[in-house]
């Protein structure tokens, strides 16, 4: 089966740190660039960090920048989130995505939700006192 699954979301105390992890089963993320994306209660699914498939390129917005880093290991089929200093706006459904855009292997942004290929089933990350 062809999916990626997410995990590392729970519950934690501002200021604190999770570190989420998109791992892809029954293919290669290798080639794939990948985006974590969120979604809150009531809100809209927005894009948070990316990375290139050649883990070169990354992107974040704005809210996140100094906090959070994105970061891939191919050789474990795995993409990480590492979020610091955690506030209660980052409470959020936290999903990965993947999609391909070869040649580049660099290329690297938040793509309307219809490209990818992949989508994980989220996990959900509250941050709470």
């Amino acid at each position: 089966q062809l999916q990626l699954v997410e995990s590392g979301g729970g519950l934690v105390q501002p200021g604190g740190s999770l570190r989420l992890s998109c791992a892809a089963s029954g293919f290669s993320l290798d080639p794939y660039a990948v985006v974590w994306f969120r979604q809150a209660p009531g809100k809209e699914r927005e894009g948070v960090s990316c990375i290139g498939s050649s883990d070169g390129n990354t992107k974040y917005t704005d809210s996140v920048k100094g906090r959070f880093t994105i970061s891939r290991d191919n050789a474990k089929n795995t993409v990480y989130l590492q979020m610091n200093s955690l506030k209660a706006e980052d409470t959020a459904v936290y999903y990965c995505a993947a999609v391909s855009k070869l040649p580049s292997r660099s290329i690297c942004v938040f793509w309307a939700t219809a490209e990818y290929h992949y989508w994980g089933q989220g996990t959900q990350v509250t941050v709470s006192s």
